[in-house]
This record gives C-alpha cells, sequence and structure tokens, in this order.
C-alpha cells in the first residue's frame, strides 16, 4: 500500500477589497488582503493549515506590507470590513520587495528571494 503526503506552501486572495490613500506612493489605490499559509496534504487533501501571515497589497505601485495576525484573521472571517491607514505600514521612499512563502524583506533589486528562491513581490 502506497501512501502518499506531503506539505507545501499556498497564498490565497481574501475576499476584500478596498480603496485607500497608498502609503508608499500617496496615490489612491485598491488594496487586497492576501493570506500565505503552509499545508499538510493526505492522499492530495489539505488536512491542516499553519503559519498563517496576512499582507496587504496596494494595486498601483505593487507595494506590500504585513498585518497583524489578529487583524488578518478577523478579515478572514468577515469581521472587518474596512481597514484604517494607521493598520498598514507601509515604508516611504525606496520600495522594499517581501517574498509571500518566507517573509523575507529587502530592498535589493532582487526578482527571487535569495533565502527561498521564489519570486518577490
Amino acid at each position: 500500500m502506497f501512501i502518499i503526503m506531503g506539505s507545501g506552501q499556498k497564498e490565497k486572495i481574501l475576499d476584500f477589497e478596498q480603496v485607500m490613500q497608498c502609503g508608499n506612493c500617496s496615490t489612491f489605490s485598491t488594496v487586497q488582503i492576501i493570506m500565505v499559509y503552509s499545508y499538510f496534504m493526505l492522499f492530495f487533501i489539505p488536512l491542516f493549515k499553519w503559519n498563517k501571515r496576512y499582507y496587504a497589497q496596494m494595486t498601483c505601485c505593487g507595494s506590500t506590507c504585513e498585518l497583524d495576525k489578529e487583524l488578518g484573521a478577523k478579515i478572514e472571517r468577515k469581521e472587518i470590513t474596512r481597514l484604517e491607514v494607521s493598520d498598514l505600514a507601509f515604508k516611504k521612499g525606496r520600495e522594499e520587495k517581501c517574498c509571500m512563502h518566507c517573509g523575507y524583506m529587502t530592498k535589493e533589486d532582487f526578482e527571487y528571494c535569495p533565502k527561498c528562491g521564489n519570486k518577490l513581490i
């Protein structure tokens, strides 16, 4: 008998969109919330998730910032429908790129993450 199991990482765009002023480039744009998580699967069926991280991404310049885990979980459960500018911690100046898989942040002009090898946003 064969047992097929494994783990991986996945990202999901949550059902949340809001127009607000970008903290990086100061234009009005849509903010999307992205959840990144690790999962374990058995016979190609995901059994449980762990290491959930939530990111806010602006559609104008692509700048990304990590959200507080509690705030992200409330957005996932649809308990919060609006964000305030103070909830987002975009950094002014040169844009930092963030790896959605391992959370590595860099200001360098890398296309792929030097830590895990996945594409940077």
